[in-house]
């Protein structure tokens, strides 16, 4: 007797991930114009038709993608228990965090980069970009005023020129990484420079604060 064939479930939760992984990967290597949404598709184990429906088109999963990328790193910093560090091992741990993130995940650095390409067009159509980055500006925010209440911060700073400030940093040294070595012959993400690297972010960040 033929065995019954069971149909295979569908799982939204999982084939969204899916989609959005091989996505990340097809939009950071081709740009938002070179990525296309049938090779998407094909590299996953779903249909364009599938694409749409759970992204409404193109756009709609690369704002899905860009999404998802900022909310990762947001939410590790929010990971940070700064609470029980003092404001400059806090601010230090900030930094180090983005160092390590930047460096982990290049995919980031290039969607970034080419949403300034296309002058965040995608971003600014959905609301939600401001409110997802909120949170890591109100960590800083907390850090910054135990900082000035205790004496160790001298320096007056906004969270967000300090946020830029860290971020100058960890993005200049993956974006940059080619340009920068052919010009410099220095391969900026050489583990033998990472230590240095990541120590000169932190003194960068608690050097300013405190002079």
């Amino acid at each position: 007797m033929a065995r019954a064939t069971v149909p295979r479930r569908r799982d939204p939760a999982r084939t969204q991930t899916e989609i959005l992984d091989v996505a990340t990967r097809e939009f950071a290597a081709r740009g938002y114009s070179g990525a296309r949404v049938d090779e998407i598709a094909a590299l996953t184990r779903t249909t364009k038709r599938m694409i749409y429906y759970y992204f409404g088109g193109k756009e709609g999963l690369f704002v899905a993608v860009l999404q998802r990328a900022y909310a990762r790193i947001r939410a590790l910093e929010l990971q940070v228990d700064v609470e029980h560090l003092d404001p400059e091992a806090a601010i230090r741990r900030v930094a180090e965090l983005t160092f390590d993130h930047h460096e982990a995940h290049p995919e980031f650095i290039r969607l970034v980069s080419i949403e300034n390409i296309h002058r965040a067009e995608h971003m600014a159509k959905p609301e939600g970009f401001a409110a997802l980055n909120s949170p890591a500006i109100a960590v800083l925010e907390g850090i910054l005023a135990r900082g000035h209440a205790e004496g160790t911060f001298r320096r007056g700073i906004e969270p967000v020129d300090l946020h830029m400030m860290i971020s100058a940093f960890c993005v200049f040294r993956v974006a940059n990484r080619h340009t920068f070595g052919t010009i410099f012959g220095r391969d900026m993400l050489d583990p033998q420079l990472r230590d240095r690297y990541r120590r000169m972010v932190g003194d960068m960040v608690v050097n300013y604060l405190t002079c």
